[in-house]
């Protein structure tokens, strides 16, 4: 397809990028808690409908419905933009609806939760994207118009569909920013067009996209905010968090065992989530039972490192004899936090709150030989800029 209507500057939020599962916080593939969650099983059964679903009508029903229980609380937000959406509970507390239409284009996530008789909590999310309008434009743009992010956001094309004249339709996009950093684009897949810079966008600089295809003028500009670069030691089990030039935390973690090691290499923060639910047998890791070797209903401030399911995350199934001492997990890695990520002391929710979409995360001194590749999420910048600059035109 070399060019199809307008392209315009839609962001599918969350990330620019295809997503898949019926969570919209897919579990790690190579895993990511280290336990199954032994809590008390609430009898409350909470069902989120559409769930998982791609390319939904603007005014097709959202439903949040619970038997055996009453919900307690449900939010519906635009991901980009943590907007929240007006919804309306039923007088009975067993359904909830929005209150209007919902925004095209536009990736939502949905997050319930819910009581049964005996006061026993549970909890349901799941993540869902409104259709496209028809026929003006080819994909999504990543980040947000207008959107802060941090300094390792690429800016990223996903079309719907693999483009055949690339040069072509590069050529109809230009990427500047204030800085007068010089941008190149490049050609992850048939279908994903990244653009970046040679090192990481300047703090406080601003980055304008222009596109112009079949006649149509498009414009969109986002900010860089402040520099935040955490590095992960997979070996001294130590994260320090530098901001600015400056190491302004030191967070004791724990990685992937040697098992299940975590990816070596320079990582995006693309999505976060007060929860999620993480369940490997969604990604094929179970037990001689049978059973997940991981279900848990709720992880806590969870942040999206790679498309195949790396997240930094709250742990609170892990004692003090884990963090900074042992790597333990599947491949994730996590910090201190508190079950229903409701201590906002923990180092979960500080790097949870300390951190925004565009934040850098560099993991390092794994058992992994393998560093994560450019395309697995933002992971742009693991390809030197040699190969990205020479290889730019049709790869």
């Amino acid at each position: 397809m070399a060019s199809a209507g307008a392209l315009v500057l839609t962001a599918l939020a969350g990330t620019g990028y295809a997503a898949t599962g019926d969570t919209g916080a897919h579990p790690e593939t190579r895993g990511s808690a280290h336990q199954t969650d032994t809590q008390d099983v609430s009898d409350a059964r909470i069902r989120i409908t559409p769930s998982g679903a791609h390319g939904i009508g603007i005014n097709d029903p959202v439903n949040v419905t619970v038997s055996d229980g009453t919900l307690t609380k449900v939010t519906m937000t635009a991901v980009a933009t943590g907007t929240e959406v007006p919804g309306t509970l039923s007088e009975d507390g067993t359904s909830w609806t929005p209150d209007g239409p919902l925004r095209q284009a536009t990736r939502y996530q949905v997050a319930a939760e819910a009581q049964d008789t005996k006061g026993r909590s549970a909890e349901e999310n799941t993540a869902i994207s409104t259709v496209s309008p028809a026929n003006d434009f080819l994909g999504h743009l990543f980040p947000e118009n207008g959107s802060t992010v941090g300094v390792g956001m690429p800016v990223t094309f996903n079309f719907d569909t693999a483009i055949g004249d690339k040069d072509g339709v590069k050529s109809k996009i230009q990427v500047s920013s204030s800085s007068g950093e010089k941008i190149v684009g490049h050609w992850l897949n048939n279908s994903r067009l990244d653009f970046r810079p040679e090192h990481y966008w300047k703090p406080g600089s601003t980055v304008t996209v222009k596109m112009n295809l079949d006649g149509l003028q498009e414009t969109a500009t986002f900010k860089i905010g402040r520099s935040q670069v955490s590095t992960v030691d997979a070996k001294t089990k130590q994260m320090s968090v530098v901001r600015d030039g400056k190491t302004i935390k030191t967070i004791p973690i724990s990685s992937g065992s040697a098992e299940h090691p975590t990816y070596n290499g320079q990582m995006v923060i693309s999505e976060k989530y007060r929860h999620v639910h993480m369940n490997a047998a969604t990604v094929g890791l179970t037990e001689k039972d049978g059973k997940p070797s991981y279900d848990i209903k709720a992880v806590p401030h969870a942040m999206r490192l790679t498309d195949s399911g790396t997240f930094i995350h709250g742990n609170y199934w892990g004692g003090d004899s884990v963090f900074g001492k042992v790597n333990t997990s599947h491949g994730c890695v996590g910090l201190k936090d508190v079950r229903n990520a409701g201590d906002g002391k923990q180092p979960a929710a500080w790097f949870f709150d300390n951190s925004i979409t565009g934040d850098v995360v560099i993991v390092k001194n794994s058992s992994d030989k393998a560093t994560v590749a450019p395309d697995n999420g933002l992971s742009d910048w693991n390809m030197p800029w040699s190969t990205w600059v020479s290889s730019s035109a049709s790869n």
